[in-house]
């Protein structure tokens, strides 16, 4: 679950318009959230999304192509990412750019799953707008290298 969004230290947080306000800092953390991935979750979004490569779903797959095990769809991971962010705007709407580089695979394996955690920091604050940096991990390895997330903030 995402935490409700918080006002920071000078007492702005965003209302039901979503607005975050002039008091977004370089070096805030915005959100955090950590997402437990089952297999269940991998086989829900191969039906959404349509992309039933089998190494999303079967161990044995996985293994004759020389993974690790199982791997959470990358667009998966990266649609994570990004609703902490939406969560704490509060519209999808705002978000400007967004782009990452895939450096590791979550392997979600069948009896316990994944954790990913997301942490989502201010990074630059510009012109009405802001980029927020995420950090992306599972199994204390970083997932997703430069995670960056454009917004509008007003």
């Amino acid at each position: 679950m995402i935490p409700a969004p918080t006002p920071d230290a000078a007492g702005a947080s965003p209302g039901a318009s979503g607005r975050v306000g002039p008091a977004v800092s370089v070096g805030d953390v915005v959100a955090e959230r950590t997402v437990h991935l089952t297999r269940e979750s991998l086989v829900r979004y191969a039906g959404a999304s349509g992309d039933f490569n089998p190494i999303h779903y079967r161990d044995d797959v996985a293994a004759r192509v020389g993974l690790p095990g199982v791997l959470a769809h990358g667009m998966l991971t990266m649609g994570l990412a990004s609703s902490v962010v939406v969560q704490w705007l509060g519209d999808a709407g705002r978000i400007l750019e967004y782009g990452v580089r895939f450096t590791r695979p979550v392997v979600v394996d069948a009896e316990t799953g994944a954790d990913v955690t997301v942490v989502a920091k201010v990074g630059v604050v510009d012109d009405g707008a802001a980029r927020i940096d995420l950090t992306v991990t599972h199994a204390d390895t970083t997932v997703l290298g430069k995670a960056q997330v454009r917004v509008r903030l007003d």
